[in-house]
């Protein structure tokens, strides 16, 4: 066998593995008698099919396989044992000649891989990235009480429609009439509210059910119909308001601090509004520290100035993606790629170089994270440790692509608390409106 590695371009190297029959000969010979074994053809009892029928029969296909997949065992020894750092993966060369399996015993695989870059960064108190807090203005505050007041408030009965009223009705168009039909302005748009507002109850209106009720399934419902009788409808009716009820913000009195925070850790309003901000900040921050981590990974991007092998990556995506992409849409998108695949290749550097590393515990816990916020989504604030755990496990981190979102999340935040630590970190309060700016620029 004979190994010899090439200059093909500026961080792309080649390397040709020369194999005999010498190198392959021994796994041609086992894996066509495991062919022999398994072998059945009319005529010949199972294990007793002579070898010559089964060289003549698999013999080019077992040569080529097993000659290709000695050379590039050999090429990956060869990097591990050169300390070659390399990019992505080994891929055929472009060079590569063609190959007479039939008369030949002696190959010259030819492979290609992109050489990493060398990192260098000596990072310092004088290097300097700013963290924009967003402060909580009384908008914001005003909101998140509101909602959060909303879900311990009470509908009660109001004269009539001003904005985002629940209605009790009457249908009827001659054939079919519903009493006590649900409409809910809240989920309607201003244009969509306006023939309601001012109306109080007994006003009767001509309505459209099929522009009342947008989706089908909502309009079976308020009809009480299936979904399969709504063509034989007639869409226009009287609709009449027989109730108007709001929401109303609950009592700030002990029952409702007692409901809304069992644990007594809040018991009056001005504790309550310490509460909403907290909350809010607790949002705030998790918008402030993915924007940080937008603006750190950009300095260490311009500051290491990687130098990659661009013509090589381009290959590299083309051939691993087995042809699913062309080469003008790899190109197209091809920058956006580069600065992920730097960003990564950063990440793994400050991994190995202080260490980091994420246990299981801490998967575990993120996976929770991830399916408590999963949960709230579907109507369930408050899901049981158990159920979470047990979702996280069987559901998040049992599924590898979900599994690999967490554990690269984790690394990526144990990178960027680690660079934190060895620069200087200059916190700035902005407005929303400028954060927006900030965010959508980068």
């Amino acid at each position: 066998m004979e190994i010899k590695r090439t200059q093909k371009e500026e961080q792309t190297s080649l390397i040709s593995v020369k194999v005999g029959e010498k190198d392959y000969g021994e796994a041609v010979e086992k894996s066509l008698r495991d062919y022999r074994r398994k072998a059945n053809i009319p005529g010949f009892r199972p294990g007793m099919v002579p070898m010559g029928i089964i060289k003549k029969m698999y013999g080019k296909g077992v040569v080529a396989e097993q000659s290709y997949r000695t050379a590039s065992n050999a090429v990956f020894e060869y990097l591990q044992k050169e300390n070659i750092d390399y990019l992505g993966d080994v891929i055929p060369a472009e060079e590569q000649g063609a190959f007479d399996f039939d008369n030949d015993t002696e190959f010259e695989y030819m492979f290609e891989i992109g050489e990493a870059p060398k990192i260098n960064l000596a990072l310092s108190a004088k290097d300097k990235v700013t963290y924009h807090r967003i402060k909580i203005d009384k908008q914001m505050h005003d909101n998140y009480r509101s909602n959060f007041l909303r879900r311990y408030g009470r509908l009660v009965d109001v004269e009539k429609v001003a904005d985002d009223e629940a209605l009790t009705v009457t249908l009827d168009n001659g054939e079919l009439r519903v009493e006590d039909a649900y409409v809910g302005l809240i989920s309607m748009n201003d244009e969509e509210r306006k023939p309601f507002k001012g109306k109080k109850v007994g006003a009767k209106m001509k309505v459209d059910i099929n522009e009342l009720y947008k989706n089908p399934a909502q309009r079976a419902a308020a009809l009480q119909l299936k979904e399969n009788e709504l063509a034989e409808v007639k869409p226009e009716f009287s609709l009449e308001i027989t109730k108007i009820r709001k929401f109303a913000d609950p009592e700030l009195n002990e029952e409702f601090f007692k409901t809304a925070f069992p644990q007594g850790n809040v018991t009056d309003e001005a504790g309550l509004d310490a509460f909403v901000d907290t909350e809010i900040g607790k949002e705030l921050s998790r918008e402030s520290d993915y924007l940080f981590t937008l603006q750190l990974r950009d300095f260490l991007l311009k500051k290491a100035d990687l130098k990659m092998p661009a013509a090589f990556l381009k290959r590299w995506l083309y051939v691993i993606n087995e042809e699913k992409f062309s080469k003008e849409e790899i190109e197209k998108d091809f920058d956006q790629f580069l600065k992920m695949f730097s960003w990564n290749f950063i990440q793994k550097h400050f991994i190995k170089e202080d260490n980091l590393t994420v246990t299981a515990d801490e998967a575990l816990a993120e996976a929770k994270a991830f399916a408590a916020a999963q949960f709230a989504q579907y109507g369930m604030p408050a899901a049981p440790d158990e159920m979470l755990e047990n979702f996280a496990k069987q559901q998040i981190l049992a599924n590898k692509e979900q599994s690999q979102k967490i554990y690269e999340k984790l690394y990526e935040t144990k990178v960027v608390e680690d660079v934190k630590g060895k620069i200087k970190v200059t916190e700035k309060a902005v407005s929303a409106d400028e954060f927006a700016k900030l965010a959508k620029e980068i």
